[in-house]
């Protein structure tokens, strides 16, 4: 069996015609003036200053270049996360927390105020962080929520191959579990003959479901509050857990 030769990469094939050419200059400057002496001179100095430019380059500018990549990104995946909200997630929340038995024990808690500062947002993630949603069988309306996310499966597949979400973990989490529901319900006929050891089990994915809703909603409210004031004001008056919200301004 023939053995194959590993021909050099590119970067092997670059470097080494980059050293060449390098040594043809040096060799061309040497019978132009024939002065070994400042030859030698320049070359130890640019080696003595190679160091700090390393450091100028890879530590700094990479740095700043990264640095600038990651806004660009996380701006990219709060537009994705933003869409996300406007399409499904405000409505999709108002259909789940009319079925949460304990949805006026922490109403005050998720109307979000305009003047809300950071550390009532971080307040507010801890005590959501701690409380375990609950969804009542009895009350969540299977048949609505199977229709809206049935018409909006195409938008939210769309996301979930989004490799911009990738790196956001919580939001990704939230999509499979959204995701889940749909299928969960398409996959049956008569909503309304279910058993109701059934529906227990749909209410589990919808509270799993609802977890995640409330938290990423949350971030999103503080993230147009720091960012986009215009898009926060239409927030606040549409948040799905103040019963007197309305669009209109009054």
């Amino acid at each position: 069996m023939p053995v194959q030769v590993r021909r050099p990469g590119w970067l092997v094939v670059l470097g080494a015609a980059l050293v060449l050419a390098s040594a043809v200059l040096y060799l061309c400057h040497y019978l132009i003036f024939r002065d070994a002496h400042h030859i030698f001179l320049y070359l130890v100095g640019d080696v003595a200053f190679l160091p700090v430019e390393v450091l100028i380059v890879t530590l700094i500018l990479h740095r700043l270049l990264t640095a600038r990549e990651r806004r660009s990104r996380l701006e990219k995946m709060n537009m994705v996360v933003g869409a996300f909200h406007s399409e499904v997630g405000t409505r999709l929340l108002s259909m789940i927390a009319a079925a949460d038995p304990d949805l006026e024990s922490v109403r005050a808690e998720l109307v979000v105020g305009v003047r809300w500062t950071d550390a009532e947002y971080r307040r507010t993630a801890r005590s959501l962080g701690g409380r375990r949603c609950r969804v009542d069988p009895a009350r969540v309306d299977l048949t609505a929520l199977r229709e809206f996310l049935l018409a909006r499966r195409d938008f939210l597949l769309l996301l979930h191959e989004n490799p911009t979400l990738l790196q956001h973990e919580a939001f990704t989490d939230l999509l499979r579990s959204v995701f889940n529901l749909p299928e969960e319900l398409e996959s049956r006929g008569d909503l309304a003959a279910l058993p109701e050891t059934d529906r227990t089990h749909l209410a589990h994915d919808v509270a799993r479901a609802y977890s995640f809703l409330v938290r990423e909603w949350l971030a999103y409210m503080k993230h147009l509050k720091d960012n986009y004031p215009y898009l926060f004001s239409l927030a606040i008056r549409t948040n799905p857990f103040d019963p007197q919200a309305s669009a209109v301004v009054r």
